[in-house]
């Protein structure tokens, strides 16, 4: 690039980190904008990227006021009033979205880029820590921090091969180059910027399109999503317990699940999951099949890296574990679409059969909710009681009429309530839970450290 200075305009989102931590060990002046602090807003400060959280001109670093030597780079988070991306636009800086940048690197790399309506950051997560752990050179770009690294961000000098989470929101995935695409789910999602499934569906058609002539596409069975790779690009299937890629034998006792991994032309005995967690099968299929195509797949090393793989923050995370027959336990998962709140339910319901549980959900988005307020409605009917949370809107304004309680008047549990975000901790306190599912992909997660500190506090 011919730029020194790179600017991020909406700098503490997940996906962002991951770039500004590149570019920063790249040598690049790295400095940026967000609207809160947040832990990873402190953890990127020290790491040296200048952050400010006034959305002012002014707050811009002299540095980064020259748009010779500056890139600004933008979240579609970010709002076009924002009077900091205002400023750049209209002084003569190059301005471009995020996926921009992150398709420079999948052009400079063979790149495994993992893309779905669910499970792309469990799936990239695994396939980049199996690489991490093979000892093959490997960056990564993940949507969610892994906690064996405590970052969503991997750096090795010379690694040929990324790892990046293709995110479909703002049809940010049709800026990359994949080697490996694949794609877990298509169920229809941000029909604000698609509109119909079908223009969903069309979305991740002209994804597939992107992937190298000398690559491959791997997807999961039974999609509707019709493929459209280029000449030379070859296709596999993968699921559960059939396609190319499969599982077989699968074991459950004791809080574990194990299952033998089958590839084209062999077999991988006795992978043991980290996270036993049903939905993780398919996922860790998908993973290894990726790393499969990738030709550098170590049977012994990838077994022993899905062992100890403790999965991707707020992605089935235990905050409290009691031991016994009666012992309470407290979950937190990023589920924010019907599907995925159905997933995270029926895999809390396996691991506990016969036990009460409670949810907690934060909708994500105005549109969203009013788009699937009735599959929202369904799967938190599987619960025996919840606790429903006001939307949380990130990057939207509030649509009329659109509130939580079109979910909650079509939610046909045991019991069900509307609860202020800053009176939950207290209200599930005195709940007397015994199982506790917190969901959703806003900030319900800030409130877990008060959650679990007020429970242990009654005991």
């Amino acid at each position: 690039m011919i730029y020194s200075h790179i600017y991020f305009v909406g700098a503490g989102g997940i996906g962002m980190a991951a770039l500004e931590r590149y570019f920063l060990t790249e040598g690049y002046c790295v400095a940026g904008y967000d609207r809160t602090p947040s832990p990873l807003t402190d953890k990127l400060q020290s790491e040296g990227v200048e952050i400010t959280f006034t959305d002012s001109a002014s707050e811009i670093p002299d540095a980064f006021r020259d748009p010779e030597h500056t890139m600004v780079v933008y979240s579609p988070a970010v709002p076009e009033s924002n009077n900091i991306l205002t400023y750049f636009r209209e002084n003569g800086f190059e301005v471009v979205k995020r996926a921009r940048l992150l398709g420079e690197v999948t052009r400079n790399s063979r790149s495994l880029c993992f893309a779905g309506t669910h499970g792309k950051t469990t799936t990239s997560s695994m396939a980049a820590y199996i690489l991490q752990q093979q000892g093959t050179p490997v960056n990564a770009f993940l949507g969610g921090e892994l906690r064996n690294w405590d970052s969503n961000f991997l750096l090795t000098p010379g690694a040929d091969i990324s790892v990046v989470e293709a995110d479909e929101f703002d049809r940010s995935f049709h800026e990359l180059s994949p080697y490996v695409a694949v794609v877990t789910a298509t169920d229809p999602d941000h029909l604000d910027i698609y509109g119909t499934e079908e223009g969903y569906l069309e979305g991740f058609a002209r994804f597939t399109e992107l992937i190298r002539p000398d690559g491959a596409l791997l997807i999961h069975e039974g999609l509707k999503l019709k493929p459209r790779v280029p000449q030379g690009v070859k296709t596999y299937t993968y699921s559960r317990d059939k396609g190319d890629f499969h599982a077989s034998y699968i074991r459950h006792g004791h809080g574990c699940i194990s299952f033998d991994f089958v590839y084209p032309g062999g077999t991988i005995r006795g992978i043991d999951l980290g996270v036993p967690v049903e939905i993780n099968i398919d996922n860790a299929v998908a993973a290894l099949a990726a790393v499969y195509l990738t030709g550098t797949l170590d049977a012994s090393k990838a077994r022993t890296a899905m062992g100890s793989f403790l999965g991707a923050s707020r992605r089935f995370q235990f905050w409290l574990k009691e031991g016994g027959e009666k012992g309470r336990a407290i979950i937190d998962d990023y589920a924010h679409h019907p599907d995925e709140l159905e997933a995270a339910i029926s895999s809390v319901r396996a691991l506990y059969p016969g036990r009460r549980l409670t949810l907690a959900f934060q909708p994500h988005l105005y549109s969203r909710t009013r788009d699937f307020a009735p599959g929202f409605a369904r799967a938190l009917s599987m619960a025996d009681e919840v606790f429903l949370l006001p939307i949380y809107p990130a990057r939207e304004e509030p649509i009329p009429g659109v509130t939580s309680e079109i979910i909650l008047r079509d939610i046909n549990c045991e019991k069900k309530h509307l609860v202020a975000y800053e009176d939950l901790p207290e209200t599930l306190k005195n709940s007397n839970f015994e199982i506790l599912l917190t969901a959703g992909a806003g900030d319900i997660a800030n409130l877990l450290p008060k959650i679990n500190e007020q429970v242990k506090q009654k005991d």
